[in-house]
């Protein structure tokens, strides 16, 4: 690597991320149905039909998992806990087997000197919930209070840190308008209401870790860069919606008690009733944001219905995602939330990695070059003066990646998914050397 610790402030955190559903194997411990399960279950929405019913069996490897986040000289893991494994029902009374779960592991953590670093929600609703419209039903902020209570009732007292809901874009956009994800709709109503109830469950479930005595709370979104795909007035105001659709959105709800004007034109014949009153509970003070960033897009104008726009191909060099490689996001996203939005809070990198088509013995120079590139990143906008207090890396392990299934790798450690033998890759071990300095 071209970075090393002593680049950083002593109290600089170091960490790498997984989640529950892509890693843990569902099919264990008296865990309740997700809709990622129907979903997967239903021909034609993931690759292969691969769920996440073993996934990397973290469940049962946590231990040997967390010697090797530990031997990589990290300084705090992310995870994140599963609704359905701790109330199968969505509701009511909590799954014994999947609290203890989350005690062991919080207390496995410990004991290596990580310090955990916990996201609520990571995508796997239960189905009960999902019966009764899930995301688009406005009670679904009450039941992940309730959930919020119960998970947080049993391992809070041991959180570094805890943010509700990882990427909201993806739980209201991603999910119910495009259809990329479970429940797979595609419906601009039902992405209004999701886009907005995410925000008002979070606010909730900060209230509910406030009244347990909780602090450093905070929130977690993603970022893309927008380009305009050319040079055109039309591409540059698509481009501009394309922003405010993913990023601006939800950072104006967080910490401006509004919606951009631009999304709202579009949002409001669709959005639920009274939403416009709900920025005060949406609004809770934080202590910190988290901020995943992996690439750009290019974004044209499009003859359809609102948004009116389209990607289009870019030139730059591609991850297996597909994704382009652009560095300058991340140091554009870290100064403009700090200088914009957060004006002074502390914040974080809390997914940062790319996807590549590795093998155990792959020199894996790519993944070391993306880090190397967006660190470099980071560690500018903080000589610019942003308050970054830590790095993240996506992801600690090969895992379940969603509608892709199995073949898209982001793991600092491969996994052999025939045998789940773990394997350190080039870039794990280049990992070890630059945080041993």
């Amino acid at each position: 690597m071209n970075f090393k610790r002593s680049d950083f402030p002593e109290d600089f955190l170091f960490s790498a991320a997984t989640s529950s559903y892509q890693i843990e194997g569902h099919s264990f411990g008296g865990a309740g149905l997700t809709h990622w399960d129907t979903f997967a279950a239903t021909p034609g929405n993931v690759v292969r039909a691969e769920n996440g019913d073993i996934a990397c069996d973290h469940y049962h490897r946590y231990e040997e998992d967390l010697d090797l986040a530990a031997a990589m000289g990290l300084d705090a893991y992310r995870f994140s806990t599963s609704w359905a494994r701790v109330l199968p029902e969505g509701r009511g009374t909590p799954n014994p087997e999947g609290l203890d779960f989350y005690d062991r592991l919080v207390d496995a953590m410990l004991a290596r000197n990580l310090k955990p670093m916990a996201t609520l929600y990571h995508w796997e609703l239960p189905v009960p919930l999902a019966d009764l419209g899930g995301w688009r039903n406005p009670d679904i902020a009450h039941w992940f209070a309730e959930f919020t209570t119960a998970i947080m009732d049993r391992i809070g007292d041991r959180m570094f840190s805890v943010a509700p809901i990882n990427e909201p874009w993806c739980v209201g956009w991603l999910s119910h308008f495009l259809g990329h994800h479970a429940p797979g709709l595609r419906d601009i109503r039902a992405a209004a209401h999701a886009m907005h109830h995410v925000m008002t469950a979070h606010g909730r479930s900060i209230q509910a870790m406030r009244a347990l005595g909780m602090d450093n709370l905070g929130a977690v979104c993603n970022f893309e860069y927008a380009h305009p795909a050319n040079d055109t007035p039309e591409a540059a105001q698509a481009a501009r919606l394309y922003d405010g659709v993913y990023n601006r959105f939800f950072l104006g709800g967080l910490f401006k008690g509004e919606y951009p004007a631009d999304v709202i034109e579009g949002f409001t014949p669709h959005m639920p009733k009274g939403w416009e009153k709900d920025f005060g509970l949406i609004g809770q003070p934080l202590d910190w944001l988290g901020l995943n960033y992996y690439t750009c897009k290019r974004i044209l104008p499009d003859d359809g219905p609102w948004p009116g726009y389209k990607e289009a191909d870019g030139p730059l060099p591609k991850t297996q995602m597909g994704w382009e490689i652009y560095p300058d996001g991340l140091h554009h996203f870290l100064t403009w939330t700090h200088e914009e939005y957060t004006k002074g809070l502390p914040l974080y990198v809390t997914e940062s990695g790319m996807a590549n088509a590795d093998t155990p013995d792959h020199p894996d120079q790519e993944r070391i070059d993306y880090l190397n590139t967006h660190v470099a990143a980071a560690k500018q906008a903080m000589d610019d003066g942003v308050p970054l207090k830590g790095y993240t890396f996506w992801s600690l392990l090969d895992n379940y990646e969603w509608a892709l299934g199995y073949e898209k790798r982001f793991g600092l450690i491969h996994v052999d998914f025939e045998t789940l033998e773990r394997t350190p890759k080039a870039s794990y071990h280049a990992l070890v050397k630059a945080l041993a300095r």
